[in-house]
């Protein structure tokens, strides 16, 4: 499959008065492949200029006929409030393949729970993924802890109560809400390391060998989940997070010790010889070269620049998205990538 692709607008579905769900009709032939939990980048030409951002799939594959991601407007958001606003039904968009490690292969023998925990749009990719253990994986639970504002700021409210009528036995929901109305009797407030562990511990039990705990939301809430499954002992390969935004402060690269050098990247099987200088990344020399090279976040947050480093050094600023097998295996992010001398060969899909 090619990396970018265009695909008719299905239906434009509104959530919450603040998000859209945007359903994609899949080509009848070479359907698009995806796992759940990845993300697509679209891709918006808006005053000469091609504008990408990166939004996790709410679609469940073997599941629904199209490919969906749902998106929270942001304040002042360029691409968010276009695709709120102004997206209709039978409208073409391009889009970069989906790419993205917040992933959980279904087992359909597995006998484990899943729990997840997302706040606002961070439902986003969990939808996918607990959609397709309760309908794929028919002995294993799923229980998911999601944090709001308010009542009606949850975004699949509906379809969560009716997963819940439907998997009553394996899908457990909690609900916080930061300033509910009055009648509300569930958690209320910011969630909190004393408030998760409690609701840890009123979850279905569970071996903690046989359960995987996936985050994603803002980042404040998604430290105070991991906090507290690291003081009842949850082993880090058993925790995964999935970052909309920087996990790291903003990368300061120290340029002083860097100096230009000649890059060979071989794009879609074909060479090129780049010069990268001190203040430029491999991925900006390459496109101020003409380069049609992949991208996506250009902060080190997703997969879509990933080359493999098959001689010499490259140095990240940063990495919120590489595995450490990835790493080891050669592979680097080349939007905050910088050659540390000569004959640095990257090869790109």
């Amino acid at each position: 499959m090619s990396d970018y692709f265009t695909l008719k607008v299905k239906d434009v579905i509104q959530e919450t008065e603040d998000a859209v769900t945007i359903q994609f009709k899949q080509p009848i032939f070479n359907k698009i492949k995806y796992e759940s939990g990845q993300f697509l980048t679209v891709i918006i030409p808006i005053n000469g200029e091609k504008i990408r951002r990166s939004y996790s799939m709410s679609s469940t594959p073997n599941l629904d006929s199209h490919i969906a991601v749902t998106v929270k407007r942001v304040k002042d958001g360029l691409i968010s409030n276009y695709l709120n606003e102004t997206l209709k039904k039978g409208n073409s968009m391009e889009l970069m393949k989906p790419m993205g490690n917040f992933t959980l292969p279904v087992d359909k023998k597995a006998e484990r729970h899943i729990i997840l925990f997302g706040g606002g749009s961070g439902i986003t990719p969990l939808m996918s993924i607990l959609r397709s253990i309760l309908f794929f994986e028919p002995n294993s639970k799923v229980s998911l802890v999601y944090a709001n504002q308010d009542e009606q700021s949850i975004i699949f409210k509906d379809k969560l109560v009716e997963l819940q009528e439907k998997f009553s036995d394996r899908f457990t929901v909690v609900h916080i809400l930061e300033t509910p109305q009055q009648i509300w009797q569930g958690y209320k407030g910011r969630a909190d390391q004393p408030m998760l562990t409690n609701i840890i511990n009123l979850l279905p039990k569970y071996d903690p060998t046989k359960t995987e705990h996936y985050i994603c939301g803002p980042t404040g809430m998604m430290e105070v989940v991991k906090e507290s499954l690291k003081s009842i002992r949850i082993k880090p390969d058993k925790i995964h997070i999935e970052s909309f935004v920087s996990t790291a402060p903003t990368p300061q690269v120290d340029t002083s010790g860097l100096q230009s050098h000649e890059v060979t990247i071989i794009l879609n099987g074909t060479e090129h010889k780049v010069t990268v200088p001190p203040n430029k990344t491999i991925l900006d020399a390459g496109l101020d070269d003409g380069l049609d090279m992949p991208f996506s976040c250009q902060s080190g947050l997703c997969t879509a620049c990933m080359g493999k480093c098959t001689s010499g050094e490259i140095k990240m600023s940063s990495n919120d998205a590489l595995s450490n097998d990835e790493l080891e295996e050669g592979f680097r992010l080349l939007c905050v990538g910088h050659p540390t001398g000569e004959g640095v060969v990257v090869e790109v899909d």
